[in-house]
């Protein structure tokens, strides 16, 4: 678990195909690793990943094609900028909201304005988590905890200011860059609990001859 309070912006020193997924070397900046030992994780631009290497100033974990699949990180190349938090532990303050590492979807970004020393930022999420994004509530975008400004459809504004920033790698946004989203924790356990006995069902998806069946949609 993590808090979406970025430590630090790190960079991609390096990405080596590996058995069909992929190895990434992070050099990571001002992040502390003294504490930090091999099978730790690491969120890389929201992402979670496992420390399987400390080789200095950095370290490498492994990205399965399944990540590669549902995040940004096909986005990344050497050089590019990422932001990094270490895992957090019972001692951690918690000031963002509680970060899982597991991406929801990837978003973009449609519109970029300056708003005094602040910039207002509009994404585009995909249209199946537009219902987990509330007006004043909690999003993670690239491992950042943010609070929406304004929703519209799939779409919801952010305002970030000075010091969200310089601290993570927003300010290189533009319209068109692709963002990993991360949907507030509590409003998927809302949507499960709400569903009360009928969670136990099978998905709509994965209905079956024995099931409908069952349901008496079936006659014998």
């Amino acid at each position: 678990m993590f808090t979406g309070i970025i430590e630090s912006i790190g960079s991609i020193r390096a990405l080596t195909p590996k058995g069909g997924d992929v190895r990434v070397l992070v050099e990571t900046g001002k992040l502390d690793l003294s504490d930090v030992k091999l099978g730790d994780s690491i969120a890389v631009s929201g992402v979670c990943l496992t420390v399987v290497e400390l080789p200095g100033n950095g370290f490498a974990a492994d990205v399965s094609r399944e990540t590669l699949d549902c995040t940004a990180m096909n986005d990344l190349k050497s050089g590019s900028p990422v932001n990094l938090e270490k895992a957090l532990t019972p001692t951690t303050r918690l000031g963002g909201h509680l970060v899982s590492g597991h991406v929801d979807g990837v978003g973009e970004v449609v519109a970029r304005s300056e708003n005094a020393r602040a910039v207002e930022f509009r994404i585009r999420a995909p249209k199946e988590l537009a219902k987990y994004i509330a007006h004043k509530g909690s999003i993670t975008v690239d491992g950042t905890s943010l609070t929406v400004n304004a929703v519209n459809g799939a779409e919801f504004e952010l305002t970030i200011i000075p010091h969200t920033l310089s601290e993570t790698i927003m300010a290189s946004y533009q319209p068109g860059r692709r963002v990993n989203l991360e949907v507030d924790l509590l409003a998927r356990y809302l949507e499960r609990l709400l569903m009360g006995d009928k969670a136990a069902e099978p998905a709509a998806g994965n209905i079956t001859e024995s099931f409908l069946a069952a349901n008496g949609y079936l006659k014998s």
